[in-house]
C-alpha cells in the first residue's frame, strides 16, 4: 500500500518541499512523517503546509546562496597532497575522495567524500580538476595538485 504525501522539505531522491509524492506505509508512518518531513496529504495540510511554504522558499534561497559563497571559497583553494611514490612517478597506493575530502577540511572547509567527484582513484602524480557537489545546483570545480612527499 502506498500513502499520498505532502513534503515539508526538499528530501533527495523523493522530491521537493511542497510535492506530493507517494510512498510506502512504512516509510511515512516510521521516518517522514514523525521526523516532520511530510504531512499526510489533505486539504488541511495543504494550507498548512502554504503557511510555511515562504519559509521554506527563504530557507532555500539562503542555502543556495551560502553553497554558491562555498564554491567560490573552494576553488581559490590550494589543495595539494603529497604522496609516496616509486622510481617510476607512479604512486603507492591511489588518492580517494577520502583523501580529497580530509584534506580539504583540514583547509577549513567541512566536506563528506561523497561530495567529492572523482572517476577513478588517482594513480600519477599530477594536477587534477575534480567536481565537488555542494547542492543539487552547485558544484564547484576544485584543482588537486598530487605531489612528491
Amino acid at each position: 500500500m502506498n500513502e499520498k504525501l505532502i513534503l515539508l522539505e526538499d528530501i533527495p531522491d523523493l522530491g521537493k518541499a511542497g510535492e506530493i509524492v507517494n510512498v510506502a506505509n512504512g516509510y511515512a508512518r516510521n521516518y517522514l512523517i514523525p521526523q516532520k518531513l511530510a504531512l499526510k496529504a489533505s486539504k488541511g495540510a495543504m494550507r498548512q503546509f502554504e503557511a510555511k511554504k515562504e519559509k521554506i522558499d527563504a530557507k532555500r534561497r539562503e542555502e543556495l546562496k551560502q553553497m554558491k559563497e562555498l564554491a567560490e571559497k573552494l576553488e581559490k583553494l590550494e589543495i595539494t597532497i603529497p604522496v609516496n611514490v616509486g622510481e617510476d612517478e607512479k604512486l603507492y597506493g591511489s588518492v580517494t575522495t577520502h583523501n580529497i575530502a580530509d584534506v580539504i577540511t583540514d583547509l577549513g572547509v567541512e566536506i563528506s567524500h561523497i561530495q567529492v567527484e572523482l572517476d577513478t582513484n588517482i594513480k600519477e602524480l599530477g594536477v587534477y580538476d575534480i567536481g565537488i557537489n555542494l547542492h543539487p545546483e552547485v558544484t564547484a570545480d576544485a584543482r588537486v595538485w598530487v605531489v612528491r612527499a
